[in-house]
């Protein structure tokens, strides 16, 4: 990951963050990107790095992500690995009673914002001798399905096949794809699903979610964070077009 250039969505994340010290640990640039302007500020402050460059924008709109891709190549001089990892859960309802505005927002988010991501670095990685490796992330709502969240599980399977045509579209240009599977993970997305599943009783939940892991517990954020090291780096320069569950043996 030595001098690598590093974009990462939904930065100021717990997952994010994970990533981004990571990869600034091994000596990458990186360019954090997040809608949470506090959020970006803080992350600032804790890498206290000065490889590390953030950029506020909303990856809902397409000219929001070409200026944090332009941005990208402004500061670092290119793109070598992109973290699509900007997501949101949305609602806990029955399909019949699902918001029409938070299904927009999680489709819009999930979906067309990975898809921005990918429309305007692809071209950038083009232009590297050495491709480049894309890492979006997934679920393990991607490959299953689950009652009450009908669009975050639909979302999730989407960007799957997404990932594989875009796998064969950057293979000729040594870009690879691929996206990572988590199970939960021990942070503030599944507190919300939590109360989402179980109002007031989000430690019962929580409960019931870790005995479907084999493992028994849930994903931290490390563990995530590792996998997406080892997709980004050469490491992986053979491993394209795949799905990488890091689930404790969930979907087993």
């Amino acid at each position: 990951m030595k001098n690598k250039r590093v974009i990462i969505t939904g930065g100021s994340g717990a997952i994010g963050l994970a990533i981004a010290k990571t990869v600034l640990e091994k000596g990458a640039s990186v360019l954090i990107v997040d809608m949470n302007e506090n959020g970006l500020k803080e992350a600032k402050k804790q890498l206290n790095s000065d490889k590390l460059f953030t950029f506020k924008a909303n990856v809902t709109d397409e000219q929001e992500v070409k200026a944090y891709v332009d941005y990208a190549v402004e500061k670092m001089g290119g793109v070598d690995v992109f973290y699509n990892n900007a997501g949101v859960e949305g609602k806990v309802k029955p399909l019949e009673e699902y918001p029409l505005e938070i299904f927009d927002l999680v489709i819009d988010v999930n979906i067309k914002g990975v898809y921005y991501g990918l429309r305007h670095v692809f071209p950038v990685m083009k232009n590297n001798k050495d491709g480049g490796s894309i890492i979006i992330s997934s679920s393990v709502a991607g490959l299953m399905g689950t009652p009450n969240v009908l669009p975050y599980v639909t979302s999730k399977h989407a960007v799957i096949g997404m990932m594989r045509s875009a796998a064969l579209e950057g293979a000729p240009h040594k870009i690879r794809v691929n996206t990572v599977n988590p199970s939960p993970v021990d942070n503030k997305m599944m507190r919300s699903l939590e109360e989402g599943f179980s109002p007031g009783k989000g430690e019962e939940a929580k409960k019931g979610f870790e005995q479907s892991i084999p493992l028994g517990r849930y994903a931290s954020h490390e563990d995530v964070a590792k996998l997406m090291y080892f997709l980004g780096s050469d490491e992986s320069s053979f491993i394209t077009g795949t799905i990488n569950p890091v689930d404790g043996g969930m979907t087993a």
